[in-house]
């Protein structure tokens, strides 16, 4: 039984893998939100996140979007993609490798959606939030598609 949320220690292959190149924005509000999604409908579902060139941090910009959600993203550090989390043939989703396609080699990840979003690095404060909203309508849309 998979416990949508499931802590770092929790190696068990996700459901949903979240793919961005730095794992520190579009990736890791995919994650706490479709986890917080989960939980909150008490599905048996678990996602994780990872990068294929992880940055230092979360975004302050995008803990700040997330913070104003409910959701915390004070204990998400940035990691690489492992052959570990696509064990279990997880959903993959990156999130903008058609826009970052030079940096993201997990476009070619087999069967892979790209929901092509912009990087948060590159908008302004007042550009971030929007991006976070529509991750979460795109999160909504994937849970519903998952449980049918």
């Amino acid at each position: 039984m998979t416990n949508p949320l499931a802590s770092e220690a929790d190696h068990s292959p996700p459901d949903v893998l979240f793919v961005c190149v730095h794992n520190s924005g579009r990736s890791v509000a995919a994650k706490l939100i479709f986890n917080d999604m989960a939980a909150r409908q008490a599905l048996e579902l678990r996602a994780e996140s990872a990068g294929t060139d992880p940055g230092s941090k979360v975004n302050p910009m995008v803990a700040a979007v997330l913070e104003s959600m409910g959701l915390d993203a004070t204990n998400e550090t940035p990691k690489r993609i492992q052959g570990s989390m696509l064990a279990n043939d997880p959903v993959v989703v990156t999130m903008g490798c058609a826009v970052d396609s030079n940096l993201c080699p997990a476009i070619n990840l087999q069967d892979a959606q790209d929901w092509g979003l912009p990087d948060p690095a590159t908008l302004s404060a007042d550009q971030v939030a929007p991006v976070i909203r529509e991750i979460k309508a795109r999160v909504r849309r994937l849970i519903s598609a998952l449980t049918i």
